[in-house]
């Protein structure tokens, strides 16, 4: 988005009613317009000028008739579209030469008491905020895809791992709701940076505040923004909420990078068979199946990880009010929240299609002897110390064969218990107790605390997410109320005039 102070956009000879014939050629003009990237602002300014005139015409700064000849400029620029504006080194800059191509001068009064600087701010402002409402809106969709699946497996058994080695055996629910868990932060992460962005600059002019009797909370409410950013100087220059709304974003790419690597490492071990519509063929080995989408989804984090620290690097070390670096800074937020939005709802969409091959999974759930921990926490239970219990369990594990059944793990451990404490293993614990702490269900079954992988612990984990789902989707439920009331208020306010 353009808005400096020294620059233009059109044919050598070209006035604009911002510039006139001052600056209107030269060799940088096409370089510094945004003319054609702002389209994604179109309807946002013109929003902002309605909220604007309307002001201005409430506070008597503008007569009521030269606000309704403005406003219906505005209607005729919005009937003929982006696409039929006239040269310019911006939207605003365009709509408003449009508007008094049509309307006459009386349209130049629409700029009264006010600066592109604030006006640029308060059109991103409200176009960003409906697309970070709309990414949340993908985690909600991605959650609930999680959540379903997980409670469906909640009693299938999954190996685990730590460092991509077999470690402990978990439940496909467990591994699924422990997702669920980080995009919900994720959720909230967006919610909060719609927050910070939902306040209003206008009224701050080009930096140095306004000699009109202006009223900001008006315009600001008649746009759906919470409130004002105070200091005139900070409305013009902040873009701390595209930083804010950006890293949300960049966690959340972070976390589908991660469980589109798991997804993509159980596909391969057979665990996880992901549906046709997000997988692919080879082109000559007709037997594969792979998923693209997935990989897809895992590059993201890389696009929108660059896209912040871009954001942050031409943000760095800006002298405060306007500088036109800032027309760079904003296209990095555009593609960070449409990369993680789709990104996201492909995610959520092979989580909701995918099947989960339970008889694949329990044949490898206790692969590497993964239910180790399990003996050791029962000989702890008996009285162990358990660094004593480790101890005996790890000579057992050194011994035994990568594919030991649970009979031979078991002479094994009685072998081990011999060698280090001089006793028998049945002399601490049962064989009962042996057999179910080295059974992959056994084990899982018995870490029933609180987030544990124990079907009963899953669900309960379920549950408070699912309260937690309710309130975030009743949050941007509420969020997008007040931005449809405040659209039709708007709405009211401008036939007023027209």
């Amino acid at each position: 988005m353009s808005d400096g102070e020294d620059a233009h956009d059109g044919d050598d000879a070209a006035e604009t009613v911002v510039r006139r014939d001052r600056f209107a050629g030269g060799p940088a003009r096409g370089f510094m317009s945004s003319l054609a990237a702002d389209e994604r602002i179109f309807a946002a300014d013109l929003a902002v000028d309605r909220a604007h005139t309307v002001m201005l015409a409430e506070q008597d700064i503008v007569g009521d008739d030269e606000a309704g000849e403005i406003l219906a400029g505005l209607d005729t620029v919005e009937s003929a579209g982006h696409g039929a504006l006239p040269d310019g080194e911006d939207v605003h800059e365009a709509i408003e030469s449009a508007v008094v191509a049509d309307v006459g001068p009386v349209g130049g009064k629409m700029h009264t008491a006010r600066s592109r600087n604030d006006e640029v701010a308060a059109c991103i402002r409200y176009r960003y905020r409906e697309d970070l409402l709309a990414a949340a809106e993908a985690t909600l969709a991605l959650r609930e895809a999680l959540l379903d699946a997980a409670a469906e497996h909640a009693d299938t058994v999954l190996p685990g791992f730590t460092h991509r080695q077999y470690a402990q055996p978990v439940t496909v629910g467990h591994f699924l709701s422990s997702y669920a868990g980080a995009v919900e932060r994720d959720t909230a992460r967006l919610l909060a940076a719609f927050d910070t962005t939902n306040v209003s600059p206008l009224g701050g002019a080009a930096f140095g505040g306004t000699t009109f009797d202006v009223d900001r909370e008006r315009t600001a409410a008649l746009l759906g923004f919470d409130g004002v950013v105070e200091n005139s100087t900070d409305a013009a220059s902040a873009r701390d909420f595209l930083v804010e709304g950006t890293a949300a974003l960049a966690n959340l790419t972070a976390t589908l990078s991660g469980l589109a690597t798991d997804l993509i490492e159980h596909a391969k071990d057979g665990y996880f068979d992901p549906s046709d519509d997000y997988a692919s063929t080879s082109s000559i080995m007709p037997q594969k199946v792979n998923p693209d989408t997935l990989e897809l989804a895992r590059a993201v984090a890389g696009d929108v990880s660059g896209d912040l620290t871009g954001l942050l690097t031409t943000l760095k070390g800006l002298p405060r009010a306007y500088n036109r670096d800032l027309q760079r800074a904003t296209p990095h937020a555009w593609d960070a929240v449409d990369d993680a939005t789709e990104a996201t709802e492909v995610v959520a969409g092979a989580v909701a299609t995918g099947d989960w091959d339970a008889e694949a999974c329990a044949a490898d759930a206790g692969a590497g002897f993964s239910t180790a921990t399990g003996v050791a926490d029962a000989l702890a239970a008996a009285g162990l110390p358990f660094r004593t219990a480790h101890e005996v369990v790890a000579e057992a594990a050194a011994t035994a064969p990568d594919d030991a059944d649970p009979e031979t793990l078991a002479a094994n451990l009685d072998t081990a218990t011999q060698e280090v404490l001089g006793e028998s293993l049945y002399d601490y614990v049962s064989r009962e107790t042996i057999d179910a702490a080295l059974n992959p269900a056994g084990s899982v079954a018995s870490r029933a605390s609180r987030g544990g992988p124990a079907p009963d612990a899953v669900a309960d984990s379920l549950a408070r997410m699912t309260e937690t789902y309710d309130d975030h989707e009743a949050a941007l439920a509420a969020r997008r109320d007040a931005l449809a009331t405040a659209e039709a208020d708007l709405a009211d306010a401008v036939s007023e005039y027209v």
